[in-house]
């Protein structure tokens, strides 16, 4: 069934919520199971307490995991805490084991332990196995769902194999093919264990040239390596090889999600986006590390104007075109920051070479700093009929759009070479360096040229 819009959602509604106000439990049931899960999810989420607890009286766990595994992490806690624990054990128990480490991992320890102490030995061990890699490494993000065989099977053996193991796996578009000591040997795609002859063997079908990613890898590497591979699935091995899960495009997905949403939080300088829900002590909590750093780069700013106090007195005019030289600045450097940091984050900047990017940026500095520089020149001189203000105005915006385009593209690059994230260089901290560097410059070339000002 296509998904629902907003309209379409609340009539549905309207007519799940008749059959749970009568109480008829098969009305419901046939009308809430025909959804697709995601509308589910989205009916049933912006429901009340009142209306959810009855629902779970309906719903089998089965069910209700399929719902679970299309619900927001952020909205899951809560919904957790007001279920009876068995039953919501249960529920994580008949889910997709990744998305089940996703919920519990955003949990804590002692609620993880609770569940994991009352649910099924079987669904309990294969959580804690991937409750113990690192958040977000690719081995935090993997299933252990899925099909393997082995290479010396036929494909008749493979066959039978696929069709038992299918129900219960994630995905069985690729199957990996191990060897006796469980190495990672070969793929084989479901198109061709179709079309092969069953008395082929695994091995003679297989391909070899197998993409993997260490279980200790970062999640963002796992996510580039599928995009460049166009792959739906990829393996995640140990130090020897031997097969440990896979990812799946799925997860995929909310990796990218939420790398992107990390790195615009750090070029906003704010450790962590704050949700909606987020109080208003742990929002200024997350945010005043960095505005107390930017405060006294700010101080640092306004004592380097004082000590041109000498120049402002002989040439009050300077002081009006402040703000303009360094917001130009801050705005340049902000600019060249979100293009480093995208080719970084994207792989670009591998490929196409850093002291390429960098003549690359200075070119464009000095091309928009040539013609901002000119222009701005152009209006002083018609404006306040000053044409060496105008000169020293325009020359001082072409120099420092110039040091800021660089100043933007050359911080994260070496960040990134440090092995530091090159989001953390974020667009209030890059926009407070350029304004030092532009009133340097600005007002020494205007201190050195005063007697032409004058």
């Amino acid at each position: 069934m296509e998904n629902l819009d907003e309209l379409e959602r609340q009539q549905w509604w309207d007519q799940i919520e008749k059959a749970l106000d009568n109480e008829e439990i098969d009305h419901f049931r046939a009308e809430f199971l025909e959804l697709h899960p995601y509308d589910q999810a989205q009916i049933f989420i912006e429901q009340s307490k009142k209306i959810r607890m009855q629902i779970y009286t309906y719903l089998s766990p089965d069910e209700m995991a399929e719902v679970f595994e299309n619900i927001e992490l952020d909205d899951i806690d809560s919904i957790l805490t007001e279920m009876e624990p068995r039953f919501a054990a249960d529920i994580l128990a008949e889910m997709a084991l990744d998305d089940a480490v996703d919920i519990l991992n955003s949990l804590e320890q002692n609620e993880v332990a609770s569940f994991l102490a009352i649910m099924n030995a079987k669904s309990a061990n294969e959580i804690k196995d991937l409750l113990h890699y690192e958040e977000k490494t690719s081995g935090s993000i993997m299933t252990t769902e899925f099909v393997r065989v082995k290479s010396s099977m036929t494909i008749r053996e493979a066959l039978n194999h696929l069709r038992k193991e299918a129900p219960d796996a994630e995905t069985i578009y690729y199957v990996y093919v191990i060897d006796d000591d469980k190495h990672l040997v070969g793929v084989i795609s479901l198109r061709d264990i179709i079309i092969s002859e069953e008395d082929w063997y695994v091995s003679d079908v297989m391909s070899d040239r197998i993409v993997s990613v260490p279980a200790g890898e970062d999640q963002e590497s796992a996510a580039k390596m599928m995009r460049d591979y166009d792959l739906l699935a990829l393996p995640v091995v140990d130090f020897q090889n031997h097969l440990l899960g896979i990812i799946t495009v799925d997860d995929i997905m909310d990796v990218i999600q939420e790398e992107a949403s990390e790195d615009y939080s750090k070029l906003a300088a704010v450790s962590d986006m704050d949700k909606v829900d987020t109080g208003a002590w742990m929002a200024a909590k997350k945010r005043l590390p960095w505005l107390i750093i930017l405060l006294f780069l700010g101080m640092l700013t306004a004592s380097l104007i004082g000590r041109f106090e000498e120049t402002l007195d002989k040439v009050a005019l300077l002081a009006i075109f402040i703000p303009l030289i360094a917001g130009m600045a801050g705005n340049t450097g902000t600019q060249a920051l979100a293009v480093a940091v995208r080719g970084i984050a994207t792989g670009e900047s591998d490929q196409e070479g850093k002291l390429k990017i960098l003549a690359r940026e200075a070119g464009t500095g000095l091309i928009t700093g040539l013609c901002c520089g000119v222009l701005i020149t152009v209006i002083i001189y018609l404006w306040k009929d000053e044409f060496y203000l105008g000169l020293l105005v325009g020359i001082s915006i072409m120099l420092t759009l110039i040091v800021a385009t660089l100043a933007g593209s050359l911080i994260p690059l070496l960040m990134h070479k440090m092995k530091v994230d090159p989001a953390v260089a974020s667009g209030p901290f890059i926009t407070t360096i350029n304004d030092i560097i532009s009133i340097l410059i600005y007002f020494g070339m205007a201190t050195a040229f005063m007697d032409v000002l004058l």
